[in-house]
C-alpha cells in the first residue's frame, strides 16, 4: 500500500507543476449528478478536477516548494487543474459557483509560478479570454485607422459638395 501511495504523491506532484497552474478549492454539499456536471465543464475548459486528501497535497506542495497548512484547508478539497488554459479554467469554475451557491470555495492557487490568493483567483476569473483580447487589440489598431479614413472622406466630400454648389449658382 505504501508503493500505491507513493505513486499517487508523484502524480499530484506533477500535475501541481506550478508552470500550469491550479485551483485549489473545497467543496461540500454537491450531489452526484451536480458534480459530474462540474467536472465536465473543467475538462470542456481544458483542466481536471480531482479530490484529493489534505495531507497528501500538502506532502506534494512541500515537496515541490509551496508553503500550505492544514489551517489553509477547510472541508472536502479538490484540484483544479489547468492544461492550457488558466484563464478559461477559472472562468469554467466561478460560472459554476455562481450557479451552485455554497458549493465550493475557492481557496487559492497557483499561476505562472506564482501562489494566488482567493482574490486573485477570482479577479483572473474576471479577464477576458484570449479571443476577445485580441478582438481588443485589433480593434485598438483599426480605431485611428477608420477614423483617419473617415476625416479624409469628410474633408474630399465637402470639396465636392461646395464644387456641385458653386455649378448650381452659375
Amino acid at each position: 500500500m505504501l508503493a500505491e501511495k507513493e505513486l499517487f504523491l508523484e502524480e499530484i506532484k506533477a500535475k501541481i507543476d506550478p508552470t500550469f497552474g491550479f485551483i485549489l478549492a473545497s467543496y461540500r454539499g454537491i450531489n452526484a449528478n451536480a458534480f459530474a456536471g462540474f467536472r465536465n465543464r473543467m475538462v470542456e475548459a481544458g483542466g481536471d478536477f480531482f479530490v484529493i486528501k489534505k495531507r497528501v497535497f500538502i506532502k506534494a506542495a512541500k515537496d515541490l516548494n509551496l508553503e500550505y497548512s492544514v489551517k489553509d484547508l477547510s472541508g472536502h478539497v479538490g484540484l483544479a487543474f489547468a492544461k492550457d488554459n488558466f484563464v478559461a479554467l477559472t472562468k469554467a469554475l466561478y460560472a459554476f459557483k455562481n450557479e451552485h451557491f455554497d458549493t465550493i470555495n475557492v481557496i487559492g492557487g497557483q499561476f505562472e509560478g506564482k501562489k494566488c490568493s482567493m482574490q486573485d483567483v477570482e479577479v483572473i476569473s474576471k479577464l477576458p479570454s484570449q479571443n476577445e483580447m485580441r478582438a481588443q487589440f485589433l480593434g485598438l489598431l483599426i480605431a485611428p485607422m477608420t477614423q483617419t479614413l473617415g476625416a479624409l472622406q469628410a474633408v474630399l466630400s465637402s470639396v465636392i459638395y461646395c464644387l456641385d454648389n458653386k455649378a448650381n449658382k452659375e
